[in-house]
């Protein structure tokens, strides 16, 4: 009898519990909302509160991964479940990001009033009501300790949150949730800022670098050369391709990660592409086609070997073919090289050469890859001039109090120790000094005590 699982005692606890998981079960279109950790949790709490063991240890372990499950993602219930319906990705958010309201189809509408008021009634199944049902249904003299914490939304995010706690029936708040996928787009591109290609799906990039445009001194030209293009992508114009080109610690790659921090709040998201994946890219940018928000598909130290596939699939994206080109994505490739596919002194035909008759054409074709790039920006290697004066530029923002002349002498002997002058080594120098500067005083006021 012991691990027979009967009933709970309660009537009207049992009556509750019961409608729902049949509401949560109906879920037309937001059935994702429930298939995380947190929701998937949920569940099984309710299915273990309605029918638990005498002993009712199912019932608090489940309520324990409830619990554990809110605090690995550090939010409350009721914020899970709305930020879960803004990144939820099904029929509806996909067509609302590209669609007017008044263009979908009413069924379709029907169906999200449906689901949103189901998920109003689950979100006002607090985290504080199902500690009381288990301490009920668990015989227990106090109620599990209540997740909670304060509310740290922000933005839109905030905004729609506030609307719907002030709404009485969720089921009214269909064209406004719509406006909300139209603004900022749904699934994992409103989840995320920056993503990278991997194994054949989007993975989300929670962390991604924090590197601002206003750190990064120098190569002027480029810099405004590139941000006019990413404003074309930005206004829905036609940007062109990039090939960010020249010597390594230049800060290519920098540059192109700093417009993400610039620019994310009008939409446009970073894509990382390994070269190993480029062979995907047909297939990534077609995915990206109709979608509300603007891409930027970065392809970092880009080189080719002969005959390699990925050198195809890039070629088709940066040519086109018969598909139109979607403007709401473009191409920005870093390269130490001017030359993209790499050429072997064997490669070059000669009057012997009796494998290819049109030998000349296929080593021009190698050669000219890089000009299928619309835009190409030289990055010159740093002279002493422009290397220190990124260095001073970085060291006024790390508030660093040393003189110039001190600073400048340091900085000198360190790209001469290690990787010359760019600014990559301006700001490994940067770093490791403001580092040691904050080290070494706070031993000295240690040691005056």
């Amino acid at each position: 009898m012991d691990n027979q699982a009967i009933p709970m005692a309660s009537t009207s606890l049992y009556t509750k519990v019961q409608y729902l998981q049949r509401q949560a079960a109906s879920l037309l279109l937001y059935q994702s909302v429930l298939q995380g950790e947190v929701g998937m949790a949920f569940l099984e709490l309710l299915q273990a509160i309605r029918y638990t063991n005498t002993d009712a240890r199912g019932c608090l372990q489940a309520y324990g991964s409830y619990f554990h499950a809110l605090a690995a993602r550090n939010q409350n219930w009721e914020d899970y479940l709305i930020i879960q319906i803004l990144f939820s990705e099904n029929p509806f958010t996909k067509l609302a990001g590209v669609r007017e309201f008044e263009d979908l189809s009413p069924a379709l509408v029907a169906a999200v009033q449906h689901d949103l008021q189901i998920l109003q009634s689950l979100y006002e199944c607090s985290s504080a009501f199902l500690s009381e049902w288990v301490q009920d249904v668990a015989y227990m003299p106090i109620s599990p300790v209540v997740w909670y914490k304060e509310q740290e939304l922000a933005g839109v995010e905030t905004k729609f949150t506030t609307y719907l706690q002030e709404l009485d029936n969720w089921g009214d708040a269909v064209e406004e949730l719509a406006a909300y996928y139209q603004q900022c787009g749904s699934g994992l591109f409103a989840e995320y800022r920056a993503l990278r290609w991997q194994s054949g799906q989007f993975i989300g990039i929670r962390y991604s670098d924090p590197v601002k445009l206003s750190a990064l001194v120098g190569y002027e030209s480029q810099k405004d050369a590139l941000l006019k293009n990413t404003e074309f992508l930005l206004s829905g114009e036609m940007a062109l391709h990039v090939l960010l080109y020249g010597s390594r610690g230049s800060g290519k790659s920098s540059l192109v990660k700093s417009l993400l921090n610039e620019f994310s709040n009008r939409s446009l998201r970073l894509l990382e592409v390994a070269k190993s994946d480029l062979k995907d890219l047909p297939k990534i940018v077609e995915h990206l086609r109709g979608v509300s928000q603007k891409f930027i598909i970065f392809v970092d130290d880009l080189s080719f070997e002969e005959d390699d596939d990925a050198f195809k699939a890039l070629k088709v994206v940066l040519e086109g073919n018969l598909t139109a080109r979607p403007q709401n994505v473009a191409v920005y490739a870093t390269s130490n090289r001017r030359h993209l596919i790499r050429e072997f002194f064997v490669d070059r035909p000669t009057p012997k050469d009796n494998e290819e008759i049109h030998a000349w054409d296929t080593m021009q074709e190698k050669l000219s890859f890089s000009d299928r790039f619309g835009l190409t920006l030289t990055f010159e290697p740093a002279n002493q001039k422009t290397y220190l004066k990124i260095v001073q530029h970085l060291a006024a923002q790390a508030e660093i109090n040393i003189t110039q002349e001190d600073l400048e002498f340091q900085a000198l002997q360190w790209a001469t120790r290690h990787n010359g002058r760019s600014g990559r080594t301006a700001r490994q120098f940067v770093d490791f000094l403001k580092a040691d500067l904050r080290l070494f005083h706070e031993n000295n006021n240690t040691s005056n005590t």
